[in-house]
Formats: C-alpha cells, sequence, structure tokens
C-alpha cells in the first residue's frame, strides 16, 4: 500500500484515517488533533457512510466507534473484513464499553486496538501511528516475498521449452500454474535429428522446492534420454537419482513419450500418470492405459510401456490430472476420460497450438478456477 522508497523530491504519499463516530464532538476533536499531524481525515457517523467510504477511499487506518445506532461497529467490521477492497485496513475500535468479552468480539472479527473512551488524544495518535508502522511493515514484507515468488515462477517458467524454439519437434503446449510455484513441468528434448523426448510430469505438492527440482529433472532428461538407453531405462535411471536427492515426502508422476520419426515408432512410457491420448489420422482417438509406478519413492519400478507403429499426421496428447479433475464440477475419471477423447476428435483439424488451448477451454468451462496446475501438450507425428 505504501512505497518505502520516496524521494525528497516526490514526498510521500499522504495517508488517510477513517473516523467513524456518532458524537460530532468526538469526531471533530479526533479530526482537529490528527490533522495537525499530517493525516488526511474523513469522517463519517454511522455504519452505511463508513462502509461506503471505506469501500471509496480504502483508507490506511480506521477508528471505529462500537457502540452508534442502526449498525454498529462489530457489523461494520464483519463488511470490512470480508470485502476485498477493505480486508486488510487496520481497524482500531473505538469504545466506552470495557467488558472483556466485547473486547474478544471485536479481536476475534479483526480489530487490531481498542481504544477506551473518554480517550486522550495523545494516545490515539501514539495508536494511529503505532499500527501505521506495522500495517506498512507487514506490507512491505508483503510486497517482498511476492516479488520473490514471481522471480521464482519467472525463473521456473524460463526451463519450460517454447514449441518455436523448437520446431522440427512439432508440438503445442498449454501450462497454467495454480501457485507461483508449480508442481506441474513438461520438457522436449532433440534426442537426435529424427527423435525427440516428451516429458510431462506432476510433483506432489505446490511448495518453493519444486521450483528448483524441476531444474534437476530437467538436467536428467538431457543426461539420460540419449540413443544408447530404450526409453523405459531412461525412466528407470532418471528414478534411481530421484530417490536419492527427493525429499522423503515428494514424489512424481510421469507420462513420456519417445517418438522416432525415421523409423516412424512411438513409445510411451507411464509412471503413474494419466494416459496418453494417441489420434490416428485416420482412426478413431484411444487412451492408452498403462499401470506403472510413481518416481521418487522406490528403486525397484516397473513402469507401463507400450511402442506403437505411427503415420504422419498421427497426434498423441500428454497432460496432467488438473485438466480433468476438478471437485467444483464433481468430474469423476472415467467421466473425464470419455470427455477427454471426444474433445481430442474435435480438435484434430485444429493447429497442435490451437488444439491444446481447445482442449483446455472445453474441459474446464470459463469462469470455473482452477483447482491444481495444467499441462496439456499435443504432438503432430
Amino acid at each position: 500500500m505504501h512505497d518505502l522508497h520516496e524521494t525528497a523530491a516526490q514526498p510521500s504519499r499522504e495517508l488517510t484515517l477513517l473516523v467513524v463516530d456518532d458524537s460530532i464532538i468526538n469526531i471533530r476533536l479526533l479530526e482537529t488533533a490528527l490533522s495537525k499531524e499530517g493525516y488526511r481525515i474523513l469522517t463519517a457517523d454511522n455504519g452505511p457512510q463508513a462502509r461506503k467510504l471505506a469501500v471509496e477511499h480504502r483508507p490506511d487506518l480506521i477508528l471505529l466507534d462500537i457502540m452508534m445506532p442502526g449498525e454498529d461497529g462489530f457489523s461494520v467490521i464483519r463488511f470490512l473484513k470480508n470485502h476485498s477492497a477493505t480486508a486488510a485496513i487496520p481497524v482500531i475500535f473505538l469504545t466506552g464499553v470495557s467488558e472483556i468479552e466485547s473486547k474478544i468480539e471485536g479481536f476475534d472479527l479483526g480489530a487490531v486496538d481498542y481504544i477506551i473512551k473518554p480517550f486522550h488524544p495523545m494516545e490515539v495518535l501514539a495508536r494511529v501511528r503505532l499500527h501505521l508502522k506495522l500495517s506498512i511493515a507487514t506490507n512491505s514484507l508483503i510486497a517482498s516475498q511476492a516479488q520473490k515468488l514471481r522471480q521464482i515462477h519467472k525463473a521456473q517458467t524460463s526451463l519450460l521449452v517454447a514449441p518455436e524454439s523448437l520446431p522440427e519437434a512439432r508440438f503445442g503446449v498449454h501450462y497454467e500454474s495454480l501457485q507461483e510455484a508449480g508442481g506441474d513441468f513438461y520438457d522436449v528434448i532433440a534426442i537426435s535429428k529424427d527423435i525427440h523426448g516428451y516429458f510431462v510430469a506432476d510433483f506432489s505438492g505446490h511448495d518453493i522446492s519444486i521450483s528448483y527440482l524441476t531444474a534437476s529433472i530437467k538436467a536428467l532428461m538431457k543426461q539420460n534420454c540419449t540413443p544408447i538407453y530404450q526409453p523405459s531405462e531412461s525412466i528407470k535411471l532418471i528414478n534411481d537419482v530421484l530417490v536419492e536427492i527427493l525429499p522423503e515426502d515428494k514424489y512424481l508422476t510421469a507420462s513420456y513419450a519417445h517418438l522416432n520419426r525415421k523409423t516412424m515408432k512411438l513409445t510411451l512410457v507411464n509412471a503413474g500418470h494419466p494416459p496418453a491420448i494417441y489420434v490416428p489420422k485416420n482412426g478413431l482417438a484411444q487412451s492408452i492405459s498403462m499401470d506403472g509406478d510413481i518416481l521418487g519413492i522406490f528403486r525397484n519400478v516397473i513402469f507401463g510401456t507400450r511402442t506403437l507403429s505411427v503415420q504422419p499426421g498421427d497426434r498423441f496428447y500428454l497432460y496432467s490430472d488438473g485438466l480433468v479433475e476438478n471437485t467444483r464440477t464433481r468430474t469423476t475419471w472415467p467421466e473425464a476420460s470419455r470427455r477427454m477423447l471426444k474433445v481430442c476428435e474435435e480438435v484434430r483439424h485444429l493447429s497442435v497450438a490451437e488444439a491444446v488451448r481447445s482442449i483446455r477451454e472445453n474441459l474446464i468451462a470459463k469462469g470455473i478456477p482452477i483447482e491444481d496446475d495444467i499441462v496439456v501438450m499435443s504432438v503432430e507425428i
């Protein structure tokens, strides 16, 4: 709310206080005392007017009388704390009531302090200064943390390969993170001129440590997805390293596709992930369901593996479960699987870039918030 880096040539923004009291004498007393200290003062003598001024002007602090005719201070603060524009504004109650129950109710509702009437203007000024300092410090900390998370998010997304940087891989992708530190990850690597590897993974959790682990996965892909290893061997090698480096409570599911455009063979490896969708140019979309162990927990793992003969114009899709699971729509996996197949059929005439956007829009209706990270990747053979 406040910029702590003002220069002498650019004075600090004027701080605004809202004084709410049904007593005109109290309002004038506080207005006079506080305005002398450089504060901009707004006043209201009733609850509805106080709510209106708070939303319109978003003051830096509110002095709020509890006992007012009609709408009392408790009702006003309930409104303020449930309104996104005013929820963070510190509120100091002014009250002639000293009962402990009244104070507890006020604190439970979000008040930061109490001033008992009759009050001395210097006491009010001291309390105002204290809570403005705390508010400014808190807002500064929040802004700093948000900036750090944005930097982490930027660093994490910079690891994600863009389709235009690897055009010979012929893929489109839609990536959407629920939080700054996303739990989903994808990568596309050129194993050789005619061979590419496509990888989609979903980490457990969404904490900041995930952003560092994605860099590790990218390095492991580059080191182990080479012509000397079979696709399942590559994923097994990656798992062996992850078992060593992942924290005990972390694991990931993954789907890996190894496409050789020279031999026209597509090998799919599943590690506890939603099944890939294969859409032949001249056939119906099909779900390639395979059992497979998750990555990062056990050394002795078995992955589902299947190799398909493919033709130019065929497509396949890799995706994360955030695309097909949503508690708000009460979507179950069998239903989601059928919808995914249907949508992949419907978008076959679109480019791979347009197809992934259309799939996302069709599976999660506009206005429904996502509940998990989303990755959906489309690859043209």
